[in-house]
């Protein structure tokens, strides 16, 4: 077997570069705090108000589900799944909004949302690198293995 058929199995094989492991450290924390934060809701659904009991307990079930993605994308970089790149993304890209929202109130969730930018931003950018995505053995357009002449 040359070079050029080398399978994408042995193409990246070798350590996982920290900025992968980083990237699903982070996406990890993220899923985490997720479910933390639905467990808390479902929490103050049966012990707060009767009349927002449901309200809260189906958020609560909604974002511990959501908290799947972040915990699976997560799993799947650390075991340099190329498909978990793009649930990792997704889960930055939707915290960004929320970030935004957290840092327009006037409460102690400024410091979150500055927390929440800042985490995203970082996981973005080791999400996007060139060693994190050969790691992962994803190319880019027009570097289609069987493309090659």
């Amino acid at each position: 077997m040359t070079s050029e058929q080398t399978p994408a199995s042995e193409e990246t094989a070798g350590p996982r570069p920290r900025r992968l492991t980083y990237a699903a450290v982070l996406a990890g924390l993220e899923g985490l705090a997720l479910v933390v934060g639905g467990v808390w809701m479902l929490v103050e659904g049966f012990t707060g108000d009767a009349d927002h009991r449901q309200t809260a307990v189906t958020g609560g079930i909604t974002v511990i589900v959501l908290a799947l993605l972040p915990l699976l994308a997560a799993r799947g970089l650390l075991a340099r799944r190329s498909w978990s790149r793009g649930p990792a993304v997704i889960t930055q890209i939707l915290a960004l909004p929320v970030a935004y929202n957290l840092l327009q109130a006037d409460s102690v969730a400024i410091p979150v949302g500055i927390v929440l930018a800042v985490v995203a931003v970082t996981a973005l950018v080791l999400l996007v690198n060139g060693e994190t995505t050969r790691a992962l053995g994803i190319r880019g357009p027009g570097n289609a293995g069987g493309a090659e002449k």
